[in-house]
This record gives structure tokens, C-alpha cells and sequence, in this order.
């Protein structure tokens, strides 16, 4: 089973919408994926998901549940195959934490653009489809990796 990790700044927002965004993507698809999802600073620790972002999901038919936010810890390098952040401040944050990334396991979620921050400009509709272009674009990479091995 592919093991994945979303990272954002806090875990309010963009991390967790991309978690339960992938979870019902796989869960669609019927892909067994294990999909988590942390913070990259301790700003919001023990937090839920903020409210706009638990009302964008909802408003698009997306399940979620109450969750804290915790941060990123060595051990989840060790425990996920793929780790995917959504802005150029979050590796940095990443890299300070992990000290590197040996495994080249650190990858951000858009290949060619930082997923927009709603913290900063309230605008979770655009969040939303940058964290869901990133993970449909990331189900479809993952799958052809697994296909490669079958």
C-alpha cells in the first residue's frame, strides 16, 4: 500500500483539504492508499481544520472528519513513501525538520506552481482546485508507478 503525507504550513487548510480530497479520490477509485496529512510549523498545533476550508469540502461533497493538527516528525519520513508540500516555504520548514531528504521522498504537490494560500488571501475556491489538480495529478502518477511494478 502507497503511504502519502500532505504538508502545509499550520495543517488547517491546504494540508487536510488535500488529505480527505485524496482519500475520496482513492476511496472512488477503490485505491488502497494510507493518506495523512501534518504541519510544517507549530502554529496551530492541536487545532482543527479551519472553518472555510471544512466548508469548501463540504460544499463540494468532500467527507471529513475532526482531526488535530500535529507536525511533521522524523518518523513519518520513515513511515511515508511520498510527501508532498504545497509552497516553496513549506520545504524549507520541511528540510529544517528532516534535515534532507535522502530518499527523495519531498515533492511539491503542483510540479509547476505552489498551491495557493487561502490563509492569506481567503479564497478557498482557488485553493480547493489547485489542491485537487495536485492530487489528481499525483493518483495518476502513483498510478502508473504502480503499474510499472505489476
Amino acid at each position: 500500500m502507497i503511504k502519502i503525507l500532505f504538508v502545509c504550513h499550520g495543517n488547517i487548510c491546504r494540508s487536510p483539504m488535500a488529505e480527505f480530497i485524496m482519500k475520496d479520490l482513492c476511496r472512488k477509485q477503490g485505491i488502497p492508499m494510507k493518506v495523512d496529512s501534518v504541519a510544517a510549523t507549530y502554529e496551530e498545533i492541536g487545532n482543527d481544520m479551519y472553518y472555510p476550508a471544512r466548508a469548501k469540502l463540504k460544499e463540494k461533497g468532500i467527507p471529513f472528519s475532526r482531526r488535530q493538527a500535529r507536525i511533521l516528525t522524523q518518523s513519518d519520513y520513515q513511515n511515508y513513501d511520498h510527501i508532498y508540500y504545497m509552497d516553496a516555504e513549506n520545504r524549507r520548514d520541511i528540510l529544517r525538520i528532516l534535515g534532507s531528504d535522502p530518499q527523495h521522498k519531498v515533492q511539491r504537490l503542483l510540479p509547476d506552481r505552489d498551491v495557493s494560500d487561502p490563509w492569506w488571501t481567503d479564497d478557498f475556491e482557488t485553493a480547493y482546485q489547485d489542491v485537487r489538480e495536485g492530487c489528481l495529478y499525483r493518483l495518476k502518477q502513483l498510478s502508473v508507478m504502480a503499474d510499472a511494478y505489476d
